[in-house]
């Protein structure tokens, strides 16, 4: 039966034509969605018109009007009828009396009936009220009656709206908010409400009323369409259940799987989840956008005034090599080409979540339209870019979830796409297990001091659950998974197979803790033969823990950890070993070996900047990654305040260590007996180019005669850019290794890197009286792990206590 004919049964019947008509709609397998909803609302309106056309033929002054859902024809199978019986005030009684004629004949039906009865000036009064009601009548609808009643309803209505909206959207923001922490995220609960959760209908509505006020406007793209699955699931789930409910409960799932065509209940919730996701996300960027709007209009008559007219310049402030804050948000420079900066979408991501910014829409839709694949392997810059996203806390989330809008995830890793959006049937899981991964890096990020490898670390975490997406034991999927990641994304063969031992064992510290005998040492040799060493241990603990929070509450407890911890102890006692003494350093190249000649014969520092070093030995490891940033050699005559003369000098020119080697190189003996030292340094610029080798070493020569202020170019600089709010990152951890040389004492630091930390550092041990022996200094994504190897000034080790008190100096003047 088509549409007409279906409406013309409803016309020529009375309220019991409609409700056969109405049955015979819902029960046409031919028709679904919005075509279905489409007849649904057209049948209503027809039979409500002529029901008011029957009881009031002749009364003016009077219309009937479709509001909220209803008004927007999205009517679900149960859904209710919102309907307000508007009036000029002139005929109260007859009003009334049509008011009676109208609901009954709904009631006796079984429909669900939200009713009002008012003027236009009532109406518009309720609005000023009601901020639900005002939503409502923004989706006002004539039905039957007064035409120019129920326009001017319209108009008025949505004119206040506008007027009002720097108040009403900032209510609507909170209104949202307050909902979204009562009824939780639509794309990662099991038991989900289809309406009322966050990213559900009702924030596709508000959206609606947002796009309404002309102040801002959601992100268009694919929200229509998730708007028709959510609306799908629920009509879905009215015909399923027989009732007016929005809970996708658990026992249904499959039924309204069914009901829909599609395979089963696991992917009607990936769609559903799919859908929120979309909407979640157009929320965050147009509630961003609203608050933008209304703070420029509250600052602008003051600058104005202040500026004697004009329009305002936004200020924009650098945060990365083509990447700069503006207006809140992380946007791309107008220098930035990211169709020559493959790796640009992982910098800007990583500097958006360290500044803990979000990265602003165009900037993300600019990167997805333009940017140009990674190469394979990676380069180590985009490696050290993923490792900072994923070290920068809870801010990670936002900005990942922003690239993964526009489809960046899937493009740098495609093995994401089949865990995104994967729900878990498990009640100890709350989220699916993509937002799990990343869940597990943001706990993972707190625990980077207790580790030796914190990339590694972070890595293994967005890894470890990577084989759910493969049938099987997913650990040995991910196994395989996360090594050939590793190799693609440039971490070295050994790195790798770290790597994937972690994905592989990552249950296996929790599992045997709670199910094995730690009294039997079959139960410790197991698990240290599948480890394999201290550090990889060291890393799975870590990963243990940040995988159990990531999981939900009931995941982890004291107990567990205590267990755990229990676990590690007698494993590790088992992998114990004598402590590894101060590296021998390889023999100096014939550059390093005329540098230091140099540097002795002129008593002035000599150095060497090259973009494009010469392997350290006869060739290079094959599947080694490149080296990040470019070499620069510096032979200094031994003195002191060599260490913080030479990191301030890089600090002031902008730029970043990331890796550092000072020993003292004995000259050849037909040379002289005498030493000097040499820092063997990799370096890459944070903005623009590298500086020239003549400036670099002026500027050191002058930094080492007391000439050039370090501290207070420092400070000058730092003061000339507003603090961010950033991640709070954990707090520094120096300690004394135990036994780690027999020559010196190792102190090793596990910090954030931040411009001018090895100066600061360096000046702290300047002060403390210590000779640095040698250090080895390496920065992975944000983290700085450095080792220091420090003698008294007569080259011994220091005593216990003297290096107890070096380390708690040193991690106050980094807390500082």
């Amino acid at each position: 039966m088509t549409g007409t004919n279906v409406r013309n049964e409803a016309d020529d019947s009375g309220p019991s034509g409609y409700a056969a008509a109405r049955l015979r709609l819902l029960g046409e397998e031919a028709r679904s969605g919005p075509p279905r909803r489409a007849a649904l609302a057209g049948l209503t309106d027809d039979w409500l018109a002529g029901l008011f056309t029957a009881a009031a033929p002749d009364l003016r002054g009077v219309s009937l009007v479709a509001v909220g859902g209803y008004g927007r024809g999205e009517l679900s199978p149960r859904s209710d009828l919102d309907l307000l019986l508007l009036h000029d005030g002139n005929a109260p009684d007859a009003v009334a009396a049509l008011a009676d004629r109208l609901w009954y004949p709904v009631w006796d039906l079984g429909l669900a009936l939200d009713h009002s009865v008012r003027t236009l000036a009532e109406a518009r009064r309720t609005a000023g009220e009601d901020l639900k009601a005002h939503l409502g009548l923004l989706d006002a609808r004539h039905l039957a009656g007064d035409l120019g009643l129920t326009a001017a309803l319209r108009t008025t209505v949505l004119a206040d709206w506008r007027n009002q909206a720097p108040k009403r959207l900032p209510e609507l923001r909170d209104l949202c908010a307050e909902r979204a922490e009562r009824q939780g995220e639509l794309q990662y609960l099991l038991e989900p409400d289809l309406k009322e959760a966050r990213g559900g209908l009702r924030d596709a509505t508000a959206l609606r009323a947002v796009a309404a006020s002309w102040l801002a406007d959601a992100p268009r793209e694919g929200l229509a369409d998730a708007r028709r699955r959510l609306l799908d699931a629920r009509d879905a789930l009215h015909l399923a259940t027989g009732r007016a409910t929005d809970r996708l409960a658990l026992q249904e799932q499959d039924q309204v799987a069914a009901e829909l065509g599609l395979l089963d209940a696991d992917t009607l919730l990936r769609q559903v989840y799919e859908a929120a996701r979309v909407i979640s996300y157009a929320s965050d960027v147009t509630w961003r956008e609203v608050g933008r709007v209304l703070r420029s209009r509250s600052v602008r008559p003051r600058l104005r005034a202040m500026l004697g007219g004009g329009r305002p310049v936004a200020e924009r402030s650098p945060l990365a090599e083509g990447v700069v804050e503006q207006d809140g948000e992380a946007v791309l420079a107008r220098s930035a080409r990211p169709e020559r900066d493959p790796v640009l979408p992982l910098r800007a991501a990583a500097a958006a979540a360290q500044a803990g910014l979000p990265l602003s829409l165009h900037a993300v839709r600019r990167l997805a339209a333009l940017a140009r694949p990674l190469p394979t392997p990676w380069p180590a810059e985009a490696r050290e870019q993923l490792v900072t996203l994923l070290g920068s806390g809870r801010p990670t989330v936002d900005v990942w979830e922003a690239l993964e809008a526009e489809g960046l995830i899937s493009r740098l890793l495609p093995d994401w796409e089949r865990v995104r959006c994967r729900p878990q049937r498990n009640a100890v899981h709350i989220w699916t297990v993509d937002r799990h991964l990343i869940e597990t890096a943001v706990r993972a990020s707190e625990l980077t001091r207790r580790v030796g490898r914190p990339d590694l670390l972070l890595v293994s975490a967005l890894l470890h659950d990577i084989g759910k997406g493969w049938p099987g034991d997913h650990s040995v999927a991910g196994e395989i998974i996360a090594k050939d990641v590793a190799a693609r994304i440039g971490f070295d063969p050994a790195d790798a197979t770290v790597l994937s031992t972690l994905v592989r064992h990552h249950l296996l510290l929790v599992e045997t803790a709670t199910r094995r005998d730690l009294e039997d040492p079959a139960t410790v040799r197991a698990v240290a033969d599948a480890v394999g060493t201290q550090s990889t241990l060291e890393l799975l603990h870590a990963l243990t823990e940040a995988d159990a929070l990531a999981t939900g509450p009931a995941a982890w407890s004291s107990w567990r950890g205590s267990l755990v911890a229990d676990l590690v102890r007698r494993v590790g006692a088992v992998l114990a070993g004598d402590g590894p003494d101060e590296p021998e350093p390889a023999a100096p190249t014939a550059e390093q070996e005329r540098l230091a000649v140099e540097a002795f014969r002129t008593g002035s520092p000599v150095l060497a900047l090259r973009a494009q070093p010469e392997p350290a030995g006869e060739e290079e490891t094959p599947g080694a990654p490149e080296p990040l940033g470019v070499e620069l050699l510096i032979a200094v005559p031994d003195q002191p305040a060599v260490l913080p003369a030479v990191a301030g000098v890089l600090a002031v020119h902008r730029l970043t260590v990331r890796t550092a080697g000072l020993r003292v190189l004995r000259l050849p003996d037909d040379v002289d007996d005498g030493a000097v030292l040499l820092l063997d340094w990799r370096v890459a610029a944070e903005f623009g180019s590298l500086p020239q080798a003549a400036r670099l070493r002026a500027d050191l020569v002058r930094a080492l005669d007391g000439s050039l202020d370090i501290a207070g170019r420092l400070a000058e600089r730092d003061a000339a850019y507003p603090r961010r709010r950033g991640w709070v990152a954990p707090p520094p951890r120096v300690t004394v290794a135990p036994a780690a040389s027999h020559h010196a004492t190792v102190i090793e630091v596990r910090t954030q890197d931040a411009p001018g930390l090895l100066f600061r550092i360096g000046m702290a041990l300047e002060k403390a009286g210590v000779q640095v022996r040698s250090m080895h200094v390496s920065t992975l994504g944000a983290n700085a792990v450095d080792a220091f190897y420090v003698t008294t000034g007569t080259g011994a080790p220091l005593p216990d206590g003297d290096a107890a008190s070096l380390a708690r100096v040193l991690e106050e003047t980094l807390r500082g």
